[in-house]
């Protein structure tokens, strides 16, 4: 059966980078001998300027049961408030989707600067795994006396026991698998901060050893504080081989993942429904940049790999293993991972992966 794709270009840059994700796709395809169909939608800020809508119950039902994965550009459109298209879209669709994982490789790739001195892609090549849906992002809180000099402002931070239970089970078979295929070593890391968040980093902490204790034997678990790791990412990132992290404090740590990486522009993620007939959606980290709009100077990198994860995990692995191994061939090619500083155009460094699959 071919692999259904919706394509949802976005703003800015989006529909740049998209394009050459697309192409590789469809070199790779031709190469591995696999049907695939794309339908784009234009979801994003030119259409919420032109009609004031973003996306409807019926555009999501249509997502979700009409294709197997989502490939997204970018959210970002400088006449629009920041905010709405973010909540409206992206959280609205990993929400409504129940994406509850958010998948982040950080791997630097050969050729790649990084900003940490002395380390190299052998030190640089873990996983982040953050729970999607739940947090301080559920938007749970409120305002008293709004406006006046006694306001008070409340943002929960919330955890349920089946949402944790069901991301940290994700991530212990997640890492399992690395350590069967020999991509890591077994170790399992959480990131929270018990010593303050006595309540919801309690839940995942005893859940964590629970599950492990009980079911993972074989995966030997480690914790840190979120600033702990923080700094360790700097000093010690080889340490690391995967970890989960609640969503709020992914949400940081991934920021700081992509720059020890070498930048937004190689840095690509997906947030995940693993249940059956689910439906996932794979994306570049960085935004739309629209100063860079219709330039062709864009790296198209991130989006690329991102292709590489949407078919990695749509049943077509050795397709988008193809694909992350013809990054690692062209990134030492590539002058800088930076906009305009390519030493190639965006479209030429699309041709440059689908040359080296």
């Amino acid at each position: 059966m071919a692999l259904k794709i919706a394509v949802l270009p976005g703003d800015g840059t989006g529909p740049e980078v998209t394009r050459e994700a697309l192409k590789v796709i469809k070199a790779v395809a031709e190469l591995e001998k696999f049907e695939y169909t794309t339908e784009e939608f234009d979801f994003g800020g030119d259409r919420y300027l032109a009609t004031g809508h973003i996306i409807d119950d019926a555009d999501i039902a249509n997502l979700k049961n009409n294709y197997d994965a989502i490939l997204l550009g970018a959210v970002g459109h400088p006449d629009v408030t920041p905010g709405i298209l973010e909540k409206g879209l992206l959280l609205r669709l990993r929400f409504a989707l129940d994406q509850y994982i958010n998948l982040r490789p950080v791997k630097l790739y050969p050729g790649v600067e990084t900003p940490l001195k002395d380390k190299g892609p052998e030190d640089i090549n873990f996983d982040v795994i953050r729970e999607n849906t739940e947090d301080l992002y559920c938007g749970a809180g409120g305002f008293l006396r709004k406006g006046t000099p006694q306001e008070v402002a409340t943002q929960e931070m919330i955890a349920t026991r089946f949402g944790v239970e069901r991301c940290l089970r994700y991530a212990f078979d997640f890492c399992r698998n690395k350590k069967k295929t020999g991509d890591g070593k077994g170790l399992l890391t959480l990131v929270h901060k018990t010593n303050v968040l006595t309540f919801a980093a309690d839940l995942w902490f005893r859940a964590f050893n629970e599950i492990g204790e009980a079911d993972y034997p074989d995966i030997k678990r480690d914790y840190n504080h979120i600033d702990a790791a923080c700094m360790w990412f700097v000093k010690n990132p080889e340490f690391y081989d995967t970890i989960v992290v609640p969503n709020m404090f992914g949400d940081i740590i991934t920021d700081l993942g992509a720059m020890i990486q070498g930048g937004m522009g190689i840095a690509a993620g997906g947030n995940i429904n693993p249940d059956e007939g689910g439906t996932s959606m794979y994306e570049p980290i960085g935004g739309s940049a629209p100063k860079y709009t219709d330039q062709n100077v864009i790296n198209p990198m991130a989006a690329i790999g991102a292709a590489a994860m949407l078919l990695q995990n749509s049943g077509q692995q050795a397709a988008g293993d193809r694909i992350e191994a013809a990054i690692k061939k062209s990134t030492p090619q590539m002058k800088s991972m930076s906009a305009g500083r390519m030493g190639y155009s965006t479209t030429e460094a699309g041709d440059l992966v689908v040359s080296e699959l």
